[in-house]
């Protein structure tokens, strides 16, 4: 993906109608807003002006993973409304003027910042793999879901503030890959009754002797919580591997990424203290913000 550091296939800025841009940029701000996530999104510490374009992307990421996770439809249709997505994605990178709402945001998001439209396509390609597979066989599998599922999403930042640097694309797709695999930890139960999916590693379940009738039946037993506990490990590796991008950026986007990371490391505190039920999922107290707070005001970065 070093090839990100080029930005020159984006297309270029089209004009649109300002009431029909100033439309289609409130309807993606007002559902960014409207959605429960472990952290913000387009915060008050994102520069003003950089906030509809978070607003846009977080929108486009949204809904393609509401049509994957729509479970009421069958998996054809499903891929058929991504397919679509995908073929709006291309007649954007022709110059096409679309009049979905959304993809007028997105090609003036696009053109405006120089985005690689090819990170949109792999998250779409997430998207299509969550239909089609339900089981890992072993973490490279997994990790490869998240390079298009969770690290497009922090390239498009880096992007958006014009932070793209090799160590800082690195840095970003370790904190991203932690963020996912933690979504996963915290969604085990969900993703298991609702979608059929197990995102933890096959090899990994056999080692402890984990099977199917832990996540159908809610046990936790011995070998289901030392399987969970190096999970949380490898989460909490990359998270740490990742941090240093947060306290080498300046302004508000490090301040974010700060927050960012200092609340995934708070969220995976909480869960290797999980004995009794580890398919629970814990809540961010007031406590705990107080020392996401502490870790975010540190001089350097955590390392353990």
């Amino acid at each position: 993906m070093d090839s990100q550091l080029n930005r020159s296939h984006a297309p270029r800025l089209r004009t649109f109608e300002p009431a029909q841009l100033a439309a289609a940029y409130k309807e993606c701000e007002t559902l960014a807003h409207s959605h429960y996530e472990n952290f913000p999104v387009a915060s008050k510490l994102l520069p003003k002006h950089l906030r509809p374009a978070v607003a846009v992307i977080y929108t486009f990421a949204r809904r393609a993973d509401d049509i994957a996770d729509e479970g009421q439809l069958a998996s054809t249709d499903r891929l058929t409304k991504l397919a679509q997505y995908r073929t709006e994605l291309r007649a954007l990178e022709q110059g096409q003027i679309s009049h979905t709402p959304l993809f007028i945001a997105l090609a003036d998001v696009i053109s405006r910042h120089a985005l690689p439209i090819q990170l949109f396509h792999d998250l779409l390609t997430a998207f299509e793999h969550d239909v089609n597979v339900q089981r890992y066989a072993d973490q490279e599998e997994v990790l490869s879901y998240c390079s298009y599922s969770a690290n497009p999403v922090g390239r498009l930042m880096l992007h958006l503030f014009r932070q793209v640097t090799p160590i800082n694309l690195e840095q970003s797709d370790a904190i991203c890959t932690a963020l996912q695999l933690i979504n996963f930890l915290q969604d085990m139960s969900q993703d298991y009754h609702e979608m059929g999916r197990i995102y933890l590693p096959e090899s990994l379940l056999r080692r402890f002797g984990v099977e199917e009738r832990h996540f159908r039946d809610r046990i936790t037993d011995d070998g289901m919580r030392q399987c969970f506990a190096v999970a949380v490990a490898q989460a909490r590796a990359l998270m740490i591997q990742g941090a240093p991008l947060a306290w080498s950026i300046k302004g508000r986007l490090g301040w974010e990424l700060r927050f960012i990371v200092s609340g995934g490391l708070r969220i995976l505190s909480s869960l290797a203290t999980l004995r009794d039920d580890v398919f629970s999922r814990p809540r961010l107290e007031l406590a705990d913000w107080l020392k996401i707070g502490l870790i975010a005001l540190r001089m350097s970065p955590p390392r353990e």
